[in-house]
């Protein structure tokens, strides 16, 4: 480790938390506080698309860690950007306006210049002009097959069906919104980290808000209303982040995607 920190300029490294797939050092950069990410070399382009991911968050306005430098060395990849002092609550309408601006962003096409991943496991972004085509093949399809490949038997009908008709513009997604890849500064400014982008429909983002517990009624309110459908759709897209914590997590996800297969199946 010490011949990474010395090929980065790295100096006082101690470590952190920061997720539960990377090791994380807090360190100092030519007088800078800095946060490293180190992990094994096959991982250098996770750590490609979240930089990319980060430089997208800051370049439509949104308050995320700048990414300095990202690469291979040895037997090690790494990820070296911004460190910022954060705390677990904060100016929760602030995010909502935030997300509001990040939502604004729009493209022509569905999906994103690369792939990328969520959580560990590779996200697909070709560019699609039809939503629910993008949906099915680049979301859904990839996580069923992966379930079935780790031995999960699913009655999947096409459950993307219920998109068709939907018709969203093609808006700036964080694509991993939880609780846990959003923060605060000392001021209770928000910031937002860990992003899997693409260029998708808006409630996919704020569906996955409400997935693992939500956010304040202010964070709601301050984003704005949604379109008529959306308490049904919420669902289909919560499914896509389901399938992802069963193949990641295991069978304790089963009953929830069963639940949503069987619902809108």
């Amino acid at each position: 480790m010490s011949a990474l920190f010395k090929r980065l300029g790295v100096v006082d490294a101690r470590p952190v938390s920061g997720g539960c797939i990377h090791r994380c050092y807090r360190a100092t950069l030519a007088g800078r506080a800095v946060f490293l990410k180190v992990n094994e070399a096959r991982l250098a382009d996770a750590f490609a698309a979240e930089a990319d991911g980060l430089a997208a968050l800051r370049a439509a306005g949104c308050t995320a860690p700048e990414p300095i430098s990202q690469g291979a060395a040895g037997s090690e990849s790494y990820l070296l950007m911004e460190f910022l002092e954060l705390k677990s609550r904060g100016d929760y309408a602030a995010l909502g306006r935030m997300l509001d601006t990040l939502h604004r962003s729009h493209a022509s096409e569905f999906g994103w210049g690369r792939d990328n991943y969520i959580g560990s496991t590779p996200q697909q972004n070709r560019r699609y002009a039809n939503w629910a085509q993008f949906w099915r093949e680049c979301r859904l399809e990839p996580q069923l097959a992966l379930a079935r490949k780790n031995g999960y038997v699913l009655d999947a009908n096409d459950v993307s069906q219920l998109l068709e008709g939907h018709r969203p513009e093609p808006s700036l997604q964080h694509g991993d919104l939880w609780g846990g890849n959003a923060a605060y500064l000392a001021n209770g400014a928000p910031v937002l980290f860990d992003p899997a982008v693409y260029y998708g429909d808006r409630e996919a983002d704020l569906a996955m808000t409400e997935l693992f517990g939500g956010f304040p009624p202010e964070f709601y309110s301050a984003y704005g209303p949604l379109p008529a459908g959306y308490e049904t759709r919420k669902h289909l897209y919560n499914l896509y982040h389901l399938l992802n914590h069963l193949n990641l997590f295991g069978g304790s996800y089963s009953g929830s995607v069963r639940s949503v297969l069987q619902k809108y199946g």
